[in-house]
């Protein structure tokens, strides 16, 4: 079966991979191209683990096909620090022990991130709702939730 060429942007760096038609974004995210920080928790859509941003939406990435990635703009977990430093919400995770295993944790990221990248000061309700596709088996939501509110609080400080 012939490969296809997928050329496309990840965090913000021009990339290149061959793709088998079939194979899904999550896949060669993480087998092509070695970008392992994104996780496969269910392979169905059902977890939210896989999650990444697709042009600015948040999708799961083992529905989508890799080629569907042509042209498009990907933002994964391993995007989200700035060098050593930490974005605050990751920082935030780690401050607030809201995380365990880290299955979850970097669609949470992803999920959050994108949330807070739309309405910087969303309440407790609209936080919830917003990671309700991302499951997590370890622990209960409220140090995940705690944490992007705080997150949200400082950076709004930090805007000012």
């Amino acid at each position: 079966m012939a490969k296809l060429h997928v050329a496309t942007t990840i965090n913000g760096e021009p990339m290149e991979f061959l793709c088998d038609p079939g194979q899904s974004l999550l896949d060669a995210l993480r087998g092509t191209l070695g970008l392992t920080g994104t996780k496969e928790g269910c392979g169905t859509g059902d977890c939210g683990a896989c999650s990444i941003t697709l042009d600015g939406g948040l999708v799961c990435s083992c529905l989508m096909l890799a080629a569907e990635a042509e042209g498009r703009e990907i933002a994964t977990i391993e995007g989200m620090a700035a060098g050593e430093d930490l974005h605050p919400l990751q920082q935030k995770f780690l401050e607030m022990a809201a995380l365990q295993c880290g299955i979850c944790t970097p669609g949470m990221l992803i999920a959050a991130r994108n949330l807070l990248e739309r309405n910087p000061d969303p309440t407790e309700t609209e936080v919830r709702f917003w990671l309700a596709g991302n499951l997590c088996r370890c622990t209960g939501y409220d140090k995940i939730v705690r944490a992007v509110m705080e997150t949200a609080e400082e950076m709004r400080g930090a805007a000012r």
